[in-house]
């Protein structure tokens, strides 16, 4: 039986990797489609809105069609489904101005988000704190005035949102919480970023495809509520000149981002995220890659056969 809402999470914890399908537009969000997806061979569905329709509507359904196409097999209400967000984490400012856009994509009962082109760790530090309850404590750092005291002017340097403070504000628990089987109140505590809170569910991710977020990579994974981490070698490769997608094996400067990346993800333990296919998925998995794209289900049989995974798809 599950042990959580969010098998992605749950994998992570025991150090098995997850594996995912869904492109970065195109996705169809029906009732009909998510029906058909509740039994779909992947840990989670990526619902690509950084450049498909940001569609809330559907999505509202899709997530509907998943409950009623369910459970798992697993023993989980759904698949964890995790969002590409429209914005772009290229600065503070930028993240908290498009906040809005997280307490849509959070409201409609999905187990997480992916920030695009993170370029700061002030911006990914804003992206956390728009996703998480203001009443959450893990994580927060020490020195911040109560919320009595700052309802009587009181300031802190840094600000509340540095400290780990969240933003979100209540109002999408009772659209939220049905897709994750459970009342509204138990969604306002189980609703927030892993492993920054252990008990979390919420997996947020990042996506480092440029030269300014490479250049900021270290300071970026350091920011505490990351759950994953990826390089972007489409947009990364655009920006070097490169008109066709880099693949493994990448082009000098671009192998030096990704071990760059993939070294701050280990010291900070964020699982990291690439494209494995089968006849890689077992040298990417002892290397430490751990979040697998692809969109191949050959990959991930292969894959959790040699991690001798035991929960059923």
């Amino acid at each position: 039986m599950a042990s959580r809402i969010n098998r992605a999470i749950e994998l992570l914890e025991r150090d098995q990797a997850i594996y995912y399908t869904g492109g970065h537009s195109g996705h169809v969000l029906t009732y009909r489609q998510g029906f058909e997806d509740a039994g779909v061979w992947a840990d989670y569905i990526n619902v690509g809105m950084e450049h498909g329709a940001f569609d809330m509507t559907g999505l509202a359904e899709y997530m509907r069609g998943l409950v009623d196409g369910g459970p798992a097999r697993s023993g989980h209400r759904t698949p964890a489904v995790i969002v590409e967000a429209p914005v772009n984490g290229t600065d503070a400012a930028n993240v908290r101005f498009n906040a809005w856009q997280f307490r849509q994509i959070l409201g409609r009962g999905v187990h997480g988000v992916l920030l695009c082109q993170a370029e700061s760790a002030d911006a990914v530090r804003a992206f956390v704190a728009a996703c998480r309850y203001p009443h959450h404590s893990a994580g927060v750092e020490p020195g911040l005035p109560s919320p009595i005291e700052r309802m009587h002017g009181a300031t802190s340097e840094p600000s509340a949102e540095q400290l780990g403070i969240g933003t979100r504000g209540r109002g999408s628990e009772t659209t939220a919480a049905p897709a994750w089987g459970i009342s509204p109140e138990e969604y306002l505590e189980r609703c927030d970023p892993w492993p920054l809170n252990p008990k979390g569910e919420l997996l947020l991710g990042v996506k480092l495809e440029s030269p300014e977020g490479i250049a900021s990579c270290e300071a970026i994974l350091a920011v505490p509520g990351l759950g994953f981490a990826e390089l972007g070698p489409g947009d990364l490769g655009l920006a070097l000149g490169y008109l066709a997608v880099p693949r493994d094996p990448y082009p000098p400067e671009m192998k030096e981002a990704r071990e760059r990346v993939f070294a701050a993800c280990r010291k900070n333990r964020i699982p990291f995220l690439e494209t494995c296919s089968p006849e890689n998925i077992i040298a990417k998995l002892d290397e430490g890659v751990r979040v697998i794209a692809g969109h191949r289900e050959e990959t991930a049989k292969i894959g959790r056969l040699h991690q001798r995974r035991t929960m059923p798809v």
